[in-house]
Protein backbone atom coordinates (compact mmCIF):
# COMPACT_ATOMS: atom_id res chain seq x y z
CA UNK A 1 0.00 0.00 0.00
CA UNK A 2 1.12 3.57 -0.67
CA UNK A 3 0.52 6.99 0.53
CA UNK A 4 0.87 9.80 -1.38
CA UNK A 5 0.37 13.70 -0.79
CA UNK A 6 -1.42 15.56 -2.59
CA UNK A 7 -2.13 19.25 -1.41
CA UNK A 8 -1.33 18.69 2.05
CA UNK A 9 -3.29 15.58 2.36
CA UNK A 10 -2.34 12.28 2.48
CA UNK A 11 -4.31 9.98 -0.67
CA UNK A 12 -4.43 6.38 -0.19
CA UNK A 13 -3.11 5.07 -3.25
CA UNK A 14 -4.47 1.68 -4.83
CA UNK A 15 -1.12 0.02 -5.16
CA UNK A 16 -0.81 -3.68 -6.30
CA UNK A 17 -1.08 -6.22 -3.38
CA UNK A 18 0.48 -8.69 -5.03
CA UNK A 19 -1.30 -12.18 -4.67
CA UNK A 20 -1.37 -12.22 -0.94
CA UNK A 21 -4.64 -12.12 0.65
CA UNK A 22 -5.58 -8.88 1.74
CA UNK A 23 -6.05 -9.63 5.76
CA UNK A 24 -3.14 -10.73 8.11
CA UNK A 25 -3.20 -13.64 10.74
CA UNK A 26 -4.02 -10.97 13.19
CA UNK A 27 -6.55 -9.55 11.37
CA UNK A 28 -8.54 -12.56 10.76
CA UNK A 29 -8.51 -13.74 14.57
CA UNK A 30 -9.82 -9.82 15.09
CA UNK A 31 -12.69 -10.64 12.22
CA UNK A 32 -13.15 -14.45 13.56
CA UNK A 33 -13.34 -12.93 17.72
CA UNK A 34 -15.70 -10.66 16.59
CA UNK A 35 -18.35 -14.09 14.55
CA UNK A 36 -17.84 -15.55 17.43
CA UNK A 37 -19.21 -12.93 19.70
CA UNK A 38 -22.30 -12.78 17.69
CA UNK A 39 -22.23 -16.59 17.11
CA UNK A 40 -22.42 -16.91 20.82
CA UNK A 41 -25.26 -14.81 21.05
CA UNK A 42 -27.68 -16.45 18.44
CA UNK A 43 -26.69 -19.44 20.39
CA UNK A 44 -28.15 -18.03 23.78
CA UNK A 45 -31.15 -16.91 21.92
CA UNK A 46 -31.90 -20.10 20.93
CA UNK A 47 -31.10 -21.96 23.66
CA UNK A 48 -34.20 -19.77 25.27
CA UNK A 49 -36.53 -20.95 23.36
CA UNK A 50 -38.96 -23.84 23.92
CA UNK A 51 -38.38 -27.23 22.16
CA UNK A 52 -40.02 -26.97 18.46
CA UNK A 53 -39.05 -27.16 14.87
CA UNK A 54 -37.28 -24.15 13.66
CA UNK A 55 -36.47 -24.96 10.19
CA UNK A 56 -37.90 -22.16 8.90
CA UNK A 57 -34.92 -19.78 10.76
CA UNK A 58 -33.22 -18.67 8.13
CA UNK A 59 -32.05 -15.10 6.53
CA UNK A 60 -34.97 -14.58 4.04
CA UNK A 61 -33.20 -14.02 0.31
CA UNK A 62 -36.50 -13.12 -1.09
CA UNK A 63 -40.22 -12.14 -0.25
CA UNK A 64 -41.64 -15.97 -0.21
CA UNK A 65 -38.63 -16.62 2.42
CA UNK A 66 -39.77 -13.18 4.12
CA UNK A 67 -43.16 -13.95 4.05
CA UNK A 68 -42.68 -17.94 5.72
CA UNK A 69 -40.46 -16.35 8.19
CA UNK A 70 -43.18 -14.10 8.95
CA UNK A 71 -45.89 -16.61 9.68
CA UNK A 72 -43.79 -18.48 11.66
CA UNK A 73 -42.16 -15.56 13.88
CA UNK A 74 -45.62 -13.86 14.71
CA UNK A 75 -46.50 -16.44 17.30
CA UNK A 76 -43.64 -16.45 18.30
CA UNK A 77 -43.40 -12.79 18.93
CA UNK A 78 -46.32 -12.46 21.20
CA UNK A 79 -45.37 -15.23 23.38
CA UNK A 80 -41.48 -14.75 23.52
CA UNK A 81 -41.39 -11.14 22.73
CA UNK A 82 -37.97 -10.55 24.44
CA UNK A 83 -36.04 -13.47 22.74
CA UNK A 84 -37.37 -12.46 19.22
CA UNK A 85 -36.19 -9.04 19.77
CA UNK A 86 -32.60 -9.69 20.98
CA UNK A 87 -32.30 -12.29 18.27
CA UNK A 88 -33.52 -9.94 15.58
CA UNK A 89 -31.39 -7.58 16.81
CA UNK A 90 -28.09 -9.60 16.84
CA UNK A 91 -28.96 -11.07 13.25
CA UNK A 92 -29.34 -7.36 11.96
CA UNK A 93 -26.36 -6.04 13.49
CA UNK A 94 -24.60 -9.55 12.54
CA UNK A 95 -25.33 -8.91 8.56
CA UNK A 96 -24.75 -4.91 8.78
CA UNK A 97 -20.70 -5.59 10.24
CA UNK A 98 -19.82 -8.41 8.07
CA UNK A 99 -21.60 -7.01 5.18
CA UNK A 100 -23.64 -9.69 4.20
CA UNK A 101 -26.75 -8.55 1.61
CA UNK A 102 -30.25 -9.13 2.58
CA UNK A 103 -31.50 -6.19 5.61
CA UNK A 104 -33.56 -4.79 3.47
CA UNK A 105 -35.54 -8.13 4.06
CA UNK A 106 -34.78 -7.50 7.55
CA UNK A 107 -36.26 -3.96 7.51
CA UNK A 108 -39.24 -5.55 6.34
CA UNK A 109 -40.03 -7.67 8.82
CA UNK A 110 -39.79 -5.34 11.22
CA UNK A 111 -42.61 -3.96 10.30
CA UNK A 112 -44.65 -7.10 10.09
CA UNK A 113 -43.80 -7.98 13.16
CA UNK A 114 -43.24 -4.75 14.95
CA UNK A 115 -45.71 -1.99 13.92
CA UNK A 116 -44.89 1.39 12.01
CA UNK A 117 -43.79 3.02 15.29
CA UNK A 118 -41.66 -0.03 16.96
CA UNK A 119 -40.54 -1.39 13.68
CA UNK A 120 -39.26 2.55 12.55
CA UNK A 121 -37.23 2.69 15.97
CA UNK A 122 -35.66 -0.74 15.52
CA UNK A 123 -34.86 -0.43 12.08
CA UNK A 124 -32.82 2.94 12.67
CA UNK A 125 -31.14 1.39 15.83
CA UNK A 126 -30.27 -1.56 14.23
CA UNK A 127 -28.84 0.01 11.04
CA UNK A 128 -27.24 2.13 13.00
CA UNK A 129 -25.41 0.01 15.09
CA UNK A 130 -24.51 -2.48 12.41
CA UNK A 131 -23.01 0.29 10.71
CA UNK A 132 -20.95 1.40 13.59
CA UNK A 133 -19.51 -1.98 14.24
CA UNK A 134 -18.82 -2.49 10.84
CA UNK A 135 -17.14 1.24 11.30
CA UNK A 136 -14.88 0.22 14.36
CA UNK A 137 -13.84 -3.30 12.69
CA UNK A 138 -12.96 -1.58 9.52
CA UNK A 139 -10.84 0.82 11.53
CA UNK A 140 -8.70 -2.59 13.09
CA UNK A 141 -8.61 -4.46 10.06
CA UNK A 142 -10.40 -3.18 6.86
CA UNK A 143 -7.80 -0.67 5.11
CA UNK A 144 -6.39 -3.66 2.83
CA UNK A 145 -9.91 -5.17 2.40
CA UNK A 146 -11.52 -1.59 1.33
CA UNK A 147 -8.10 -0.92 -1.07
CA UNK A 148 -8.77 -4.25 -2.61
CA UNK A 149 -12.61 -3.89 -3.35
CA UNK A 150 -13.27 -0.71 -3.64
CA UNK A 151 -9.65 1.34 -4.92
CA UNK A 152 -11.21 3.94 -7.55
CA UNK A 153 -14.43 4.55 -5.14
CA UNK A 154 -11.79 4.70 -2.02
CA UNK A 155 -10.07 7.84 -3.66
CA UNK A 156 -12.98 9.38 -4.86
CA UNK A 157 -14.16 9.69 -1.47
CA UNK A 158 -11.48 10.56 -0.11
CA UNK A 159 -11.03 13.53 -2.42
CA UNK A 160 -14.75 14.45 -1.21
CA UNK A 161 -14.06 14.24 2.46
CA UNK A 162 -10.96 16.49 2.47
CA UNK A 163 -13.11 19.26 0.07
CA UNK A 164 -16.11 19.46 2.46
CA UNK A 165 -13.93 18.80 5.89
CA UNK A 166 -15.78 21.61 7.42
CA UNK A 167 -19.11 20.67 6.41
CA UNK A 168 -18.82 16.84 6.66
CA UNK A 169 -21.96 16.03 8.62
CA UNK A 170 -23.98 17.74 5.75
CA UNK A 171 -22.18 15.35 2.99
CA UNK A 172 -22.65 12.05 4.90
CA UNK A 173 -25.60 12.91 5.28
CA UNK A 174 -26.37 13.32 1.48
CA UNK A 175 -24.80 9.67 1.07
CA UNK A 176 -26.62 8.28 3.42
CA UNK A 177 -30.42 9.56 1.92
CA UNK A 178 -29.33 9.23 -1.42
CA UNK A 179 -27.57 6.06 -2.84
CA UNK A 180 -24.61 8.42 -4.64
CA UNK A 181 -22.52 5.55 -2.97
CA UNK A 182 -23.47 2.26 -1.58
CA UNK A 183 -24.07 1.97 2.64
CA UNK A 184 -21.79 -1.29 2.86
CA UNK A 185 -18.81 1.26 0.90
CA UNK A 186 -19.53 4.21 3.61
CA UNK A 187 -19.48 1.98 6.52
CA UNK A 188 -16.15 0.56 5.57
CA UNK A 189 -14.36 3.43 4.51
CA UNK A 190 -15.25 6.62 6.47
CA UNK A 191 -12.54 5.26 9.04
CA UNK A 192 -9.85 5.04 6.35
CA UNK A 193 -10.49 8.29 5.36
CA UNK A 194 -10.81 10.35 8.57
CA UNK A 195 -14.38 10.52 8.84
CA UNK A 196 -15.14 10.83 12.67
CA UNK A 197 -17.19 8.70 14.33
CA UNK A 198 -19.71 11.13 16.25
CA UNK A 199 -19.93 13.00 12.30
CA UNK A 200 -20.44 9.12 11.08
CA UNK A 201 -23.17 8.43 13.94
CA UNK A 202 -25.16 11.24 13.52
CA UNK A 203 -25.11 11.41 9.64
CA UNK A 204 -25.99 7.52 10.09
CA UNK A 205 -28.46 7.38 12.45
CA UNK A 206 -30.54 10.84 11.07
CA UNK A 207 -29.90 9.37 7.49
CA UNK A 208 -31.23 6.11 7.51
CA UNK A 209 -34.93 7.42 9.01
CA UNK A 210 -36.66 7.90 5.27
CA UNK A 211 -35.59 4.60 4.21
CA UNK A 212 -36.85 3.19 7.27
CA UNK A 213 -40.17 4.76 6.65
CA UNK A 214 -40.41 3.57 3.62
CA UNK A 215 -39.26 -0.27 4.24
CA UNK A 216 -41.18 -0.41 7.54
CA UNK A 217 -44.18 0.67 6.01
CA UNK A 218 -44.13 -1.68 2.94
CA UNK A 219 -43.34 -4.60 6.12
CA UNK A 220 -47.05 -4.15 7.73
CA UNK A 221 -48.90 -4.67 3.85
CA UNK A 222 -46.29 -7.64 2.91
CA UNK A 223 -48.82 -9.68 1.59
CA UNK A 224 -49.21 -6.96 -0.93
CA UNK A 225 -45.59 -6.75 -1.85
CA UNK A 226 -44.99 -8.18 -4.92
CA UNK A 227 -41.14 -7.25 -5.70
CA UNK A 228 -38.10 -5.59 -3.51
CA UNK A 229 -38.50 -2.99 -6.38
CA UNK A 230 -41.73 -2.10 -5.60
CA UNK A 231 -40.34 -0.51 -2.30
CA UNK A 232 -38.64 1.83 -3.71
CA UNK A 233 -41.33 4.14 -6.47
CA UNK A 234 -40.52 7.35 -8.27
CA UNK A 235 -41.93 8.94 -5.68
CA UNK A 236 -40.04 7.55 -2.73
CA UNK A 237 -36.71 8.33 -4.69
CA UNK A 238 -37.90 11.44 -5.54
CA UNK A 239 -38.20 12.54 -1.91
CA UNK A 240 -35.17 10.95 -0.95
CA UNK A 241 -33.06 13.12 -3.61
CA UNK A 242 -34.63 16.25 -2.30
CA UNK A 243 -33.89 15.81 1.10
CA UNK A 244 -30.47 14.96 0.26
CA UNK A 245 -30.05 17.95 -1.93
CA UNK A 246 -31.53 20.21 1.23
CA UNK A 247 -28.73 18.64 3.81
CA UNK A 248 -26.13 19.21 1.24
CA UNK A 249 -26.80 22.61 0.56
CA UNK A 250 -24.98 24.13 3.20
CA UNK A 251 -22.12 22.80 1.93
CA UNK A 252 -22.55 24.24 -1.81
CA UNK A 253 -23.01 27.44 -0.06
CA UNK A 254 -20.03 27.11 1.90
CA UNK A 255 -18.05 26.52 -0.89
CA UNK A 256 -19.20 29.74 -2.82
CA UNK A 257 -18.56 32.10 0.27
CA UNK A 258 -15.13 30.96 0.02
CA UNK A 259 -14.32 31.86 -3.25
CA UNK A 260 -12.61 35.11 -3.82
Amino acid sequence: MEVERRGGDEVVKPSALGSRFPLTVREMMVASGVLLSFVAGLLGVYLTLPDSDYSFLRLPRNLEDLQILRDHLDTYTKDYTLQVLVGYCVVYIFMQTFMIPGTVFMSLLAGALFGFLRGVALVVFNATAGASSCFFLSKLIGRPLVISLWPDKLSFFQAQVAKRRGRLLNYILFLRVTPTLPNTFINMASPIVDVPYHTFFLATSIGLIPAAFVTVKAGIALGDLRSVGDLYDFQSIATMFLIGIISITPTLLGKDKEKP
